[in-house]
């Protein structure tokens, strides 16, 4: 019966909400897969982060998915537009992000939008970009909207096929660091 107890007690720490309280890397590489841009037929909104927590530069990582983006080369047809890999807590304070890449003219960037998360063992994940082409005078000229909601499974590469856009995504457990791991005895769980 101790033993049921202990077995009951590990299958909850691996449960669904357990993975919900950590704290996740996740990487995303958007890049254009053909010379051929769609624009919308509108340009992105003025409040295109929508209320949604701006990625902070303490949540930027180093990202591990360059062989990846190596592959993505303009000779192969590719054009990568945002690559970053942050720390995403599970909080649901959280859980709508706000991300851009490049210079912002008139609070627009080259590369701008929300990702929303559902974190479990497979986590979903709602993209809203927008790709922005911009006027000489820097206002916006005609934007590209690459909305996708898919399922990721946590620790492997998705690619996730929008028309002409596509993205690779990846949400890893943040490690903990090794020094806690070797404060866990075995012996506790007998």
């Amino acid at each position: 019966m101790r033993y049921f107890v202990h077995l009951v007690l590990l299958f909850a720490l691996c449960s669904s909400q357990a993975f919900a309280n950590d704290t996740q890397v996740v990487e995303l590489i958007v890049f254009r897969q053909s010379s051929e841009s769609l624009p919308a037929h509108r340009v992105a909104p003025d409040n295109w982060a929508n209320g949604s927590t701006r990625l902070s530069e303490e949540q930027l990582r180093s990202t591990h998915l360059d062989h990846l983006a190596a592959k993505l080369t303009p000779e192969q047809g590719y054009q990568i537009l945002l690559h970053k890999a942050w720390l995403q807590n599970s909080d649901e304070a959280s859980r709508h992000i706000a991300i851009s890449q490049g210079a912002a003219h008139f609070d627009h960037y080259p590369v701008e939008g929300t990702l929303t998360f559902e974190f479990d063992r497979s986590s979903v994940v709602e993209l809203d970009l927008w790709i922005n082409q911009f006027n000489p005078d820097n206002t916006l000229l005609s934007s590209e909207r690459f909305k996708q909601k898919t399922i990721v499974a946590n620790g492997q590469v998705t690619f996730v096929d929008h028309s002409t856009l596509g993205a690779l995504i990846r949400i890893q457990a943040q490690k903990a660091p090794a020094s806690q791991a070797e404060d866990v005895n075995p012996t506790d769980f007998e």
